[in-house]
């Protein structure tokens, strides 16, 4: 699944995988959201329900240009550096190209769609 993410005036592709909750995810959207910096790692904003974590791992590492989320919060986080492993950290998808977008001070209004 291909999702289309505008920043401001930028827009992103990223590929969702085909786990339970990357189509969980896909079926919120689409979303407009906020995203706060957080620990200068990753954006992350709440999602309006949580996601089903069914069948995926306990944990993962993030790359990135990788879109997760973060079960114990209930939060979608998009990574613009590396970070280590997280336990119920859930990876949704990667960014298709350049995370420059993401990687600056605040807050950022996205609008994530599926692409068709």
């Amino acid at each position: 699944m291909k999702v289309r993410i505008k920043v401001g005036e930028k827009e992103v592709t990223a590929t969702l995988n085909d786990s339970e909750a990357a189509r969980d995810f896909a079926s919120l959207l689409p979303l407009t959201l906020t995203l706060e910096d957080h620990a200068e790692t990753e954006k992350i904003s709440n999602l309006p329900k949580r996601l089903s974590t069914k069948g995926d791992p306990a944990g993962s590492n993030p790359d990135v240009g990788d879109i997760a989320y973060y079960a114990p919060w209930g939060n979608l986080a998009i990574y613009y550096k590396d970070f280590g492993y997280s336990s119920g950290l859930v990876i949704l998808g990667k960014m298709d190209g350049d995370m420059e977008a993401f990687n600056k001070p605040g807050s950022l209004k996205v609008t994530i769609e599926l692409v068709k």
